[in-house]
């Protein structure tokens, strides 16, 4: 009786925790409520179980808002997913089979190859609380809160496998990547039907994101995690830099640290010469891991040779949270631009058709993660400078160079557009001032911008500071994206080789005449954030985190979800509460 007795609070106190509607379930399903329309039905009356699993949710109704009026919630809530999938089947018991529980458990054991946490999923109380039903007689009450809590399991762990863990509105509250073009009935239905068709782990092998980058990932999350368990990689501990010609002991250990990344032959492990071998294969993890490819072991480079194998296992934990927010957008057409890896990309069909490097934002005036819609194309752009920089940059030249305007031939205006002489103005005291920089191709915008509207004032364009390309290390902007083949994009972008070919475009351009134009269609345009790349051969590259926006996700990614122990009337306050 004892065994029962835990058995009960154990499912019942499994059950409590998922209803709150706090950190747990904000956190764990990023997708909007179904809106199907719900019919009630009876359970049968010879179903003690359903009859209890009815009994056990019918308090929760009071909860929730009518469907057909109820606000729309980015994140979906976990319990009202419980409440519907068992309204449907007439609250029979979904987990009668045991082969259907063994496959979660597996399942949820094998989420740690996703990157997530298998103990957020409370997986010894669920295999606990399966073998007291095995081992003992239960009531039905027993066997339905038991079944509820274990459906609330298996939504919440395929919906984090599906879209993500963390609510990325919680680290950044301008976040608008939606699930335009994802209807989550689909994700939803899918679930409920693989259970249906005791197929559990069919839908978890089918949550994650497909796409090959993912796939590279979690292969790459796994080796890894074996380097881990082999004792990490060599140290380079050393408090100087290392150089060609150099012969000391560090040098043994920069080789042996050069073979475990993969970029010296292991037959050149051993000696204490900074040769040839060495240099090359140093330039080599220079180039991939986005560092000024010298050849030289610098601070920088013996910095970034020492980070420890955990944190690079937690760097791809994070993007492949990351890759669950935001794979299921890249569908289609679009341009995406990776602001830590510094460069530009279009798809066509979801296939890459076009790269190029750009500058993005400096670390004090950070580029924004956002998507748009690129919408027209401004020839021979003239350039409004900005507030901001206007008091930070523009200003103090103009105060130590008098022929700072007339060099780069930038106008004054007042508020009603008239142009001001510089001169007659108080360059100690500026107000109500516009500095417009003329069109050309050394100007500020260079020949063409890229427009897509947003709040705040960011775009894509051509630039007179091509030198910047050549940096590994690109954010040198004020938080626009300067494109080093702007014209190639524009031409992709129009779509229309008959008139915007590369002579059309040329030819728009020698006019000289500002203008702005249309696309016949409008882009979607991603700007996304990543800090490792995978390459063709599947090798991660690990970029310097140039915002520091990695330790606010992987925080927020080994927070447990809490799970207070409170009575099912406290769980419905809780609740109702919560939505109020």
């Amino acid at each position: 009786m004892v065994l029962l007795t835990r058995l009960f609070f154990i499912s019942r106190i499994f059950f409590m925790g998922f209803l709150i509607s706090g950190t747990a379930v904000a956190e764990t399903s990023p997708i909007e409520p179904v809106d199907a329309p719900i019919s009630i039905i009876e359970a049968a009356a010879d179903d003690n179980v359903a009859q209890s699993i009815q009994a056990s949710l019918e308090p929760l109704k009071s909860a929730f808002p009518p469907l057909l009026t109820a606000p729309r919630y980015r994140r979906v809530d976990v319990s009202r997913l419980v409440m519907d999938f068992y309204t449907h089947r007439a609250y029979r018991a979904a987990w009668a089979d045991d082969s259907d529980v063994a496959q979660l458990i597996a399942s949820l054991n094998a989420t740690d190859t996703d990157g997530l946490i298998p103990a957020d999923f409370h997986v010894d109380e669920l295999v606990r609380s399966h073998a007291a039903m095995q081992a003992t007689s239960v009531t039905p009450e027993q066997r339905a809160a038991f079944d509820v809590a274990t459906t609330h399991t298996f939504i919440t762990a395929l919906l984090q496998l599906r879209r993500g863990k963390v609510d990325p509105l919680r680290l950044d509250i301008h976040w608008n990547f939606d699930s335009n073009g994802v209807d989550p009935r689909d994700d939803v239905n899918a679930f409920f039907a693989a259970l249906d068709h005791h197929d559990v782990a069919k839908a978890f092998a089918l949550a994650p994101p497909q796409e090959a980058v993912y796939v590279g990932l979690r292969q790459a999350l796994a080796q890894l995690r074996g380097i881990r368990d082999r004792g990490g990689w060599p140290k380079v501990a050393v408090d100087h830099s290392l150089k060609p010609g150099m012969d000391e002991p560090a040098v043994a250990q920069l080789r042996a640290r050069m073979v475990a990344a993969g970029f010296l032959d292991p037959r050149l492990i051993h000696g204490t010469k900074y040769d040839g071998a060495v240099a090359a294969a140093v330039k080599k993890y220079q180039n991939e891991q986005y560092l000024g490819a010298d050849g030289m072991a610098g601070a920088t480079t013996l910095a970034a040779l020492n980070v420890p194998v955990q944190a690079r296992i937690d760097q791809v934990r994070v993007n492949m949270e990351r890759a669950r927010w935001l794979l299921y957008k890249l569908q289609g057409t679009f341009v995406i631009v990776d602001i830590a890896g510094y460069k530009v990309a279009m798809y066509r069909d979801g296939q890459p058709i076009w790269r190029s490097r750009v500058q993005v934002g400096k670390t004090a005036r950070n580029t924004p993660i956002f998507q748009a819609q690129i919408s027209y194309i401004t020839f021979n752009p003239t350039w409004t400078v900005p507030p901001t920089i206007l008091k930070e940059d523009v200003l103090p030249k103009i105060q130590s160079n008098p022929g700072y305007l007339a060099a780069n031939r930038i106008r004054v205006l007042d508020r009603e557009g008239n142009v001001l002489d510089p001169s007659t103005v108080d360059w100690s005291n500026p107000r109500g001032l516009t500095l417009r920089q003329d069109a050309g191709p050394d100007s500020s915008l260079g020949q063409v911008v890229i427009r897509f509207p947003n709040e705040y004032s960011i775009y894509l364009h051509d630039t007179p500071h091509r030198e910047l390309f050549a940096k590994t290390v690109r954010a040198t902007s004020s938080g626009c994206i300067r494109v080093e083949n702007p014209l190639q994009l524009v031409e992709l972008l129009f779509n229309d080789p008959v008139k915007w070919n590369s002579e059309g475009i040329q030819k728009q351009l020698a006019n000289g005449k500002t203008e702005n134009i249309r696309l016949p269609v409008k882009v979607p345009v991603l700007l996304a954030y990543w800090t490792v790349d995978l390459g063709s051969d599947g090798r991660v590259a690990f970029k310097p985190d140039v915002y520091g926006y990695d330790e606010p996700v992987l925080r927020a990614l080994n927070r447990p979800s809490p799970l207070p122990v409170l009575d099912l009337h406290s769980a419905v306050g809780s609740v109702a509460s919560a939505r109020q």
